[in-house]
């Protein structure tokens, strides 16, 4: 995404929805996101790679008694999500992380996540690049770490050779699928979308989505 010459205001104006030291949260998320929201949030949802965060606030809105925490490694990309969620005066169950999914576990505790979202990531083309990709064996075992028993993985791409590879990775690691479409909204449009899925839809791309379970704590 092109850089924003205006960046810094931008993330002053939106700093009550950004957490800038998310390790000071770990294990707390819902309690300190209830106080401010003033209501208690029963689940944690996480979004990983939220874009410009349309999925982000509309999951907010369908989810009230949920805390969403979406954490995006582009700065400039987060800005506009945080900004969509401020003009969105009900929309109080929203933080924003801006860095990177290596770090899930220093953000998060142990089984304090109940669902982690992620669409339609950076496919990483290249072989030799295949660890990168977020449904890799490594992330995987991230996100088993801060998923609580039974918690659940919901995935979505409309690149086919990384639906593939994550139909193979996903299972193996210590999750169980229990969802797999190839053409999600073939009958007309099934959940919420985000930005680039309304487009790839309105073009008449597939979307692939899975969904897993978490087999057991680590």
């Amino acid at each position: 995404m092109r850089k924003k010459p205006n960046l810094i205001p931008r993330l002053e104006r939106t700093a009550k929805l950004q957490e800038t030291s998310p390790e000071a949260l770990r294990g707390k998320w819902r309690e300190e996101m209830s106080r401010a929201a003033g209501r208690g949030l029963t689940a944690l949802y996480l979004e990983l790679g939220c874009g410009k965060g349309a999925f982000t606030r509309a999951l907010a809105e369908e989810n009230p008694d949920c805390a969403v925490v979406a954490v995006e490694l582009s700065a400039e990309a987060a800005v506009v999500a945080m900004e969509r969620a401020a003009a969105e005066p009900g929309v109080a169950n929203t933080r924003f992380i801006i860095g990177d999914a290596r770090a899930l576990t220093e953000f998060f505790g142990e089984g304090e996540v109940d669902r982690i979202f992620i669409n339609f990531p950076d496919p990483w083309h290249k072989a030799r690049h295949w660890k990168r990709r977020l449904t890799a064996p490594d992330f995987l075992r991230l996100y088993r770490k801060i998923l609580g028993p039974g918690g659940a993985l919901h995935f979505k791409t409309d690149n086919v050779p990384l639906f593939e590879f994550s139909l193979e990775t996903v299972p193996q690691n210590g999750f169980e699928l229990t969802q797999v479409s190839r053409n999600l909204h073939e009958n007309g449009i099934a959940e919420l979308m985000t930005d680039y899925e309304t487009k790839f839809h309105a073009a008449g791309l597939p979307i692939m989505k899975l969904t897993a379970k978490s087999r057991s704590t680590p």
